[in-house]
């Protein structure tokens, strides 16, 4: 039988980044969390209701079948608790929808968080890795929610245990910039375009620039146009995204390390330190410089008053 746990009378609020997974040649790996968040309040209440601000207001489910309400009663089952008869979420949301930024990862590790933070008795999936591990397990992979979770540029990795991630540091000189477009992709098409199989020289060409991104990434970034060539997904992903293979091809040849963010439609470009002129946006695109986010996401006990990160550092 379910435990009953007691639950927290007031809000609790957390905040989520966006994130950019591959970035080029780390295919499902590498993950990079951006300084674009949702915010999200939860509290008890008699129905479980939604309430969105900013993206997909007027378009995502307003019930149970929310994805941050749907992690939530996931997350109670897997701690073995009761979870309360209802729940009040007030969702503002910047990270884009189906743009290649994370947008169904922070959901997740959202609903996570918020499931821990709504009870007042510690369990394991409070940890890192318990919480690494499930929203991994939701989402199918874990290059989105370790960045996601634990901020900064994360390596990520399945094992027998289940998901598990380090985070390094970041050079400061770096500078991501993203492109946006209005038009929609899905992960599930993007992921369809890809082949069964990838000649041995390509998957030799990944493991090397995927290799010095890590040093790249960290120590030297001159080296990042050519640590973020990609052989394994963009090259078959572009008939179906022309806009995304242009801008990126565009972006490159001006000598800007530049990449396919996630499954896309959007870009990321890395800068090294300020300066450089960079192309502006096609027609239906907005770019925006961004920092990367180094804490992850975090719990805020009462609104507007952050608490420590919910995951600091790395783990295993």
């Amino acid at each position: 039988m379910a435990a009953m746990p007691a639950f927290r009378s007031g809000p609790v609020t957390v905040r989520v980044p966006a994130t950019s997974a591959n970035l080029g040649p780390g295919f499902d790996t590498l993950g990079l969390a951006l300084d674009l968040e949702d915010e999200v309040t939860a509290e008890l209440s008699d129905e479980f209701r939604v309430y969105v601000e900013g993206e997909g207001a007027g378009e995502v489910p307003e019930g149970r079948e929310h994805l941050i309400v749907a992690t939530l009663l996931t997350t109670y089952r897997e701690m073995g608790i009761e979870p309360p008869d209802g729940l009040r979420l007030s969702c503002v949301n910047r990270i884009p929808h189906a743009r290649g930024l994370g947008s169904s990862s922070a959901a997740i590790v959202a609903g996570i968080l918020l499931a821990h933070a709504l009870v007042d008795e510690p369990h394991a999936l409070q940890k890192p890795a318990g919480a690494l591990e499930l929203a991994a397990r939701l989402e199918g992979h874990p290059d989105n929610v370790a960045p996601c979770l634990l901020g900064g540029f994360t390596i990520a990795w399945t094992g027998e245990g289940g998901a598990q991630a380090v985070r390094l540091p970041i050079d400061k000189r770096v500078q991501p910039v993203v492109y946006v477009p209005q038009t929609r992709g899905l992960t599930a098409h993007a992921r369809a375009a890809l082949p069964a199989s990838v000649p041995h020289r390509d998957a030799v060409f990944n493991a090397a620039r995927s290799a010095l991104l890590v040093h790249a990434l960290t120590k030297e970034p001159e080296l990042l146009l050519e640590a973020t060539d990609d052989r394994l997904h963009q090259p078959y992903r572009a008939q179906s995204m022309p806009e995304t293979a242009n801008l990126v091809a565009e972006l490159r040849d001006a000598g800007i390390a530049a990449f396919v963010s996630g499954a896309g439609p959007s870009v990321l470009a890395l800068l090294v330190g300020p300066g450089g002129a960079l192309p502006d946006p096609p027609d239906g695109w907005w770019s925006r410089s961004l920092s990367c986010s180094s804490t992850g996401a975090r719990i805020v006990v009462a609104r507007h008053a952050d608490s420590d990160p919910v995951a600091a550092g790395p783990i295993s």
